[in-house]
């Protein structure tokens, strides 16, 4: 019942007339924008939209940021049918609504992107970083430098969010201006941008999918069982798992192989090594920059001031992602084969509160609208969020509410590292297992 639009079909432009699809995501703009054929195989779930085209001659059909490149589609009566009734709320059962129905439940002001206000979040957070630098540099004692070290850390994981949202085109319509904003942001916190943006567009095309998301999602039992010990520990004893991200960049995660940094890696295709040789190049003149700075300054001046907060924003984003797919009280799903769809994966996804630290690193916990649909921009996620509540229902899990600063989320955090650590080789719909032998842990 809605429209495809151009960032989500990773298409441009579309064509002018076409009769409108009966599922998928519509227009971020206009409400009634051109619109593609949607056609679908004959299974239940696994159903993925085929966009079929005519009178696209001399048209640049180039893909685009990271949003959905295939969506997959339940059908109505199905949904219908499967309405959960009476009894305990179970939420692997399939959804009774659509894309379409959350679609058609969010302003469409809140799908419009506004480059000036978007560069204005950019100055914003350049301003502090640099105010934080010059202050701390300027008191230069050990009282000052522990403040500076959790403000700083804070502030470059905002600038990763705003980068992020480039990545996903939420930023401006501009791609030229998303690209450079996004290189300029991610390359001064060591953050390869094109790498990251095409791997993490594979993230949102596959959420909660065991096999073919990209990043914190479950082990196979097979997999987990066969790492060795050091491996185990390393990635489920705090604080270690917090500081995966550099790791993961040049590695992957275990059971998948390929690099962030390299063009042939099997994360990108032929068509993108333009892309991934300049982000590279781009990540490589920041390291030299800070070389050069560590010999005219001193390498200790630059540890304090740049290395302890690029620590403390690598554990921001280890924490953050985590706790959005991870470490909820009641377990989630997550799925395979023909259960899974993009609309049941995006739901398994957990909204969080940060108190203050909301507006720091812009409103990021409303996590779940900003999977089902990452071209709204982050500044009206929240109000995207409440007006979809009523169409989600008991598929959306209330974030717990916050303090001025996120502790209660800690707890959540080594609860889930002490329990979800594989997922079972077989079936379709899963949840994690406990390994026994870890934390002499007997939870289930």
């Amino acid at each position: 019942m809605a429209t495809w639009v151009l960032s989500e079909c990773g298409i441009r432009p579309l064509p002018r007339a076409f009769a409108r699809p009966r599922a998928g995501i519509t227009s971020n703009n206009k409400p009634f924008q051109p619109r593609l054929i949607v056609s679908y195989s004959s299974r239940r779930i696994d159903r993925i939209p085929i966009c079929i085209a005519s009178g696209s001659r001399n048209r640049d059909w180039g893909l685009k940021v990271s949003a959905p490149l295939k969506v997959a589609s339940v059908d109505e009566s199905d949904e219908k049918r499967r309405v959960i009734g009476g009894g305990e709320f179970d939420p692997s059962e399939l959804p009774p609504f659509g894309l379409a129905d959350i679609r058609a439940a969010i302003p469409k002001h809140c799908w419009v992107r506004d480059p000036l206000r978007s560069m204005s979040y950019v100055v914003r957070d350049v301003i502090v970083v640099l105010g934080l630098a010059v202050a701390a540099a300027y008191f230069n004692n050990w009282f000052v430098w522990p403040l500076y070290w959790v403000a700083q850390g804070t502030m470059f994981w905002a600038l990763f969010v705003l980068g992020h949202d480039c990545g996903h085109g939420s930023f401006s319509n501009n791609h030229k201006l998303n690209s450079v904003v996004g290189h300029i942001l991610h390359s001064s916190i060591l953050v390869p941008y094109n790498g990251w943006r095409i791997s993490h567009r594979t993230h949102h095309q596959n959420h909660g999918h065991v096999e073919n998301d990209e990043s914190w999602h479950p082990l196979p039992e097979k997999v987990y069982k066969n790492l060795d010990d050091i491996t185990v520990k390393l990635r489920f004893t705090l604080p270690f798992p917090m500081l995966a991200y550099p790791f993961y960049l040049w590695n992957r995660s275990p059971g998948k192989k390929g690099s962030h940094f390299h063009p042939t890696s099997d994360l990108f295709s032929p068509n993108e090594k333009k892309d991934i040789i300049t982000s590279t190049a781009c990540w490589t003149a920041m390291a030299a920059l800070l070389v050069g700075l560590s010999f005219v300054t001193g390498p200790l001046q630059v540890i304090k001031l740049y290395g302890v907060p690029y620590l403390g924003f690598v554990m921001w984003l280890d924490f953050v992602t985590y706790l959005h797919h991870h470490g909820h009280e009641d377990k989630l799903p997550w799925y395979r084969g023909k259960e899974w769809s993009y609309l049941r994966g995006g739901l398994t996804t957990i909204d969080r509160d940060y108190g203050w630290i909301n507006n720091v690193h812009h409103d990021i916990g409303t996590h779940v609208i900003h999977h089902l649909f990452p071209q709204i921009p982050h500044y009206h996620l929240i109000e995207a969020t409440e007006a979809a509540k009523p169409v989600l229902g008991k598929y959306y899990r209330e974030p717990k509410e916050s303090g001025p600063v996120p502790f209660h989320l800690i707890g959540s955090l080594i609860r889930s590292m002490k329990k979800d650590h594989y997922v079972s080789d077989t079936g379709d719909i899963l949840y994690y297992q406990t390994d026994p032998k870890l934390f002499g842990s007997s939870e289930n």
